[in-house]
């Protein structure tokens, strides 16, 4: 059985030293701010986070690109010619073109490399909901699993993969088409706080609003007493807002026997639409 890697994007929204830790290859998104073009390398060095939610906040926007089939296919093809297969995780076709690039690649490669496996899973998923998927991915071939057991558990896994998060500001969802100017212009002025998820598709999808932050993500809280079916692996990503991040995750691991937490900021391609504030939860839970 030849050994094979996961390759995913830089939507999971791992750090760098957990992109070592897992053995992971990882390709960036991209985006444009301020006339300049910026790629979304784990390590963030193109641009720091805080840099970049600083410029949110002072009013830039930037426009974000999906990953090509050329920059898949040269991955893909490296691998191939050094005798691996690859399994890979793509972030949510509901949200992004990059699913449909990684396909093509993959195709384009085979043909080549007759003899190679390159299977490709849409992740239905977004940030580290992406990045829970991927994670537990590696925990089945660190149990020796063979590719194609490893691709039926993620296509299983990503129906219960819980993403619940709530924004701070709700322009950032407007000027994403998920809200409209009138409802951002009267819930901001009420102090109104959406809850969204990823759903089933990987669309996303406003559920509810409550009144004020702590509300909101006390709301997140909730989802997880209503949906946690194991809660051994839990993850938080946020849009600029650290310490909120980890007042969640200490109250999740005082209620739940969490074995693992991770928490990391949402991305710039991520979070160029969803906006500074954004907290994140992501958990196995009994359906999406």
């Amino acid at each position: 059985m030849r050994d094979f890697t996961i390759l995913t994007d830089s939507c999971c929204d791992f750090t760098s030293q957990m992109v070592q830790e897992l053995e992971l290859s990882v390709l960036p998104l991209s985006f444009i701010m301020d006339g300049k073009e910026y790629f979304n390398y784990p390590d963030n060095r193109d641009i720091a986070p805080d840099d970049f939610y600083a410029r949110l906040r002072g009013g830039s926007l930037g426009t974000t690109s999906a990953i090509s089939v050329g920059v898949f296919h040269e991955a893909m093809e490296q691998l191939a010619a050094a005798g691996r297969d690859i399994l890979c995780i793509s972030f949510s076709s509901g949200l992004s073109t990059t699913y449909q690039s990684a396909c093509i690649a993959a195709q384009e490669v085979l043909s080549d490399h007759p003899d190679s496996k390159i299977l490709v899973v849409d992740s239905r998923a977004a940030s580290m909901g992406q990045g829970l998927l991927v994670y537990l991915a590696v925990q089945e071939k660190r149990k020796g699993k063979s590719i194609e057991d490893v691709r039926d558990f993620v296509e299983q896994k990503k129906g219960h993969i819980c993403h619940w998060f709530t924004v701070d500001d709700l322009n950032h969802l407007k000027r994403g088409g998920r809200l409209s100017a009138a409802a951002a212009l009267f819930g901001t002025m009420l102090q109104m706080k959406p809850v969204l998820h990823v759903d089933g598709e990987g669309h996303l999808i406003p559920m509810e609003k409550v009144r004020g932050r702590k509300a909101s993500i006390r709301a997140l809280l909730d989802k997880m007493d209503e949906l946690v079916e194991d809660p051994s692996v839990v993850f938080i990503s946020h849009g600029g807002c650290g310490q909120e991040a980890e007042a969640l995750g200490a109250d999740i691991k005082a209620k739940y026997p969490v074995e693992r937490l991770e928490i990391n900021y949402i991305g710039p391609v991520i979070g160029n639409h969803s906006g500074p504030g954004t907290l994140a939860l992501f958990f196995q839970g009994k359906h999406k």
